[in-house]
């Protein structure tokens, strides 16, 4: 047993020492190491910051849209050049009132029109080769709604008044041509040609050839036939000249001499050719027939 000495000698060196405390946090190169990654931290929070607010002056971005692009109730609205790296799917493309809509590419621009089973319907393609389109029908129509061409796979129409055409050859068919009217323009001579092959011209009630304020020239190289089944064939004028026609000799028992004759009649052949024979007394046809042989 400990003594009453004891004790008391114990209790005086536990109140004689001094009471021990425990330090809570962090302390030396820990510290400094923290608060220099939040200096860091803060200076990234502070770069982002900037950097975000300079994007979004950059972009322009705004409630509305971002840039050249706005967002209104109609839809989407692009001001300025646009580019579009992808392709572009919408249900309308328009301009601003008052302004042209302008598409460029540096190879071509194409249009197409895709069926339920991604079917090529119709195509529209501009590029350096030219302009292609294709479909079942082209029209072309004027502001008012008249039908100026048209185009399919059985026909081809002209709806415009007049048909121009600025070639110095003129129109070349290589089959037929069906047209109730063939005019040229004022004080322009009307020219039908074929220079290889013969020029038919047919209609069921008539053919009509009309210059009011000109000549009609017929030139062919072999034969020129005017042919009337039917009907008859008149030649209405104040005086019918037929040029170059070959002039018969009447035989010499029925020759007369004197005065050179300047008075000849026309003749016909059986074979339907003319020649021209000095006029006497009485039909000299049947005298100077040598040139039917």
């Amino acid at each position: 047993m400990m003594t009453q000495e004891q004790c008391t000698h114990r209790n005086n060196v536990q109140s004689s020492e001094k009471p021990q405390v425990y330090k809570v946090g962090i302390y030396g190169w820990r510290k400094r190491c923290l608060y220099f990654f939040v200096l860091l931290l803060m200076i990234l929070i502070l770069i982002n910051l900037a950097l975000t607010i300079w994007i979004l002056k950059v972009m322009n971005f705004t409630i509305d849209g971002m840039g050249n692009l706005r967002i209104t109730e109609k839809g989407l609205k692009l001001e300025g050049d646009s580019e579009f790296l992808q392709p572009l799917y919408a249900k309308e493309i328009q301009s601003k009132p008052g302004r042209p809509l302008f598409l460029q590419s540096s190879r071509n621009v194409s249009v197409n029109i895709m069926g339920s089973n991604n079917q090529l319907l119709t195509q529209l393609v501009t590029g350096s080769s030219g302009f292609k389109a294709r479909g079942k029908m082209f029209e072309v129509k004027s502001t008012s709604g008249k039908l100026l061409f048209s185009a399919d796979e059985q026909e081809v129409v002209v709806g415009a008044e007049r048909l121009r055409v600025m070639g110095a050859e003129g129109a070349v068919f290589s089959k037929s041509v069906e047209t109730p009217h063939v005019r040229a323009e004022p004080f322009k001579e009307l020219r039908l040609e074929s220079p290889t092959r013969s020029l038919l011209m047919e209609a069921p009630k008539g053919i009509q050839i009309l210059a009011e304020a000109g000549d009609i020239q017929a030139i062919c190289r072999n034969e020129l036939r005017l042919e009337s089944k039917d009907g008859e064939i008149s030649l209405d004028a104040r005086r019918i000249r037929l040029m170059r026609l070959p002039e018969g000799k009447a035989s010499t028992s029925s020759s007369s001499s004197g005065t050179r004759q300047t008075v000849y009649e026309v003749c016909v052949c059986p074979n339907g050719r003319l020649f021209l024979s000095q006029a006497g007394t009485g039909s000299t046809c049947q005298i100077s027939n040598n040139v039917c042989l």
